[in-house]
């Protein structure tokens, strides 16, 4: 299981991009995370042209199956949708990760038991 944002934890953080200058500007080993996909498919063709990987706030499990076809890296989304995706990820063997967002170490456990690829914690998410 993938864990981002916990304390013990080092890793990548997901950097909250609304602009073409903001991934610009973004850092080596920063995730890109872009929402929705209604309004950022241009910034989702952006960063495919140039070969960067990203994620995408999701909320349904349509927006799931479309973020996987235009390759995202990861979907991030509540736990209920993400019990769903997941099942349907391991049926079409998604390239896609399923995160879910978690406010509690506990939640681990529980994601963990519904096999989720990974959590994201609230510290893991920034905006620049």
């Amino acid at each position: 299981m993938l864990i981002f944002g916990h304390p013990w934890v080092e890793g990548p953080r997901f950097v909250k991009i609304f602009t073409v200058e903001e991934i610009d500007g973004s850092k080596a080993g920063e995730i890109l995370l872009l929402e929705p996909l209604n309004v950022s498919i241009d910034l989702v063709r952006h960063c495919r042209r140039n070969g960067l990987a990203f994620a995408l706030t999701i909320s349904t499990l349509k927006e799931a199956l479309l973020a996987n076809a235009l390759g995202a890296a990861y979907v991030l989304c509540q736990h209920e949708i993400g019990i769903e995706i997941q099942k349907v990820a391991e049926e079409y063997l998604f390239d896609t990760k399923v995160l879910v967002l978690v406010e509690e170490e506990r939640e681990i456990e529980t994601m963990a038991r519904f096999g989720i690829d990974g959590v994201v914690f609230p510290r893991a998410i920034v905006q620049l």
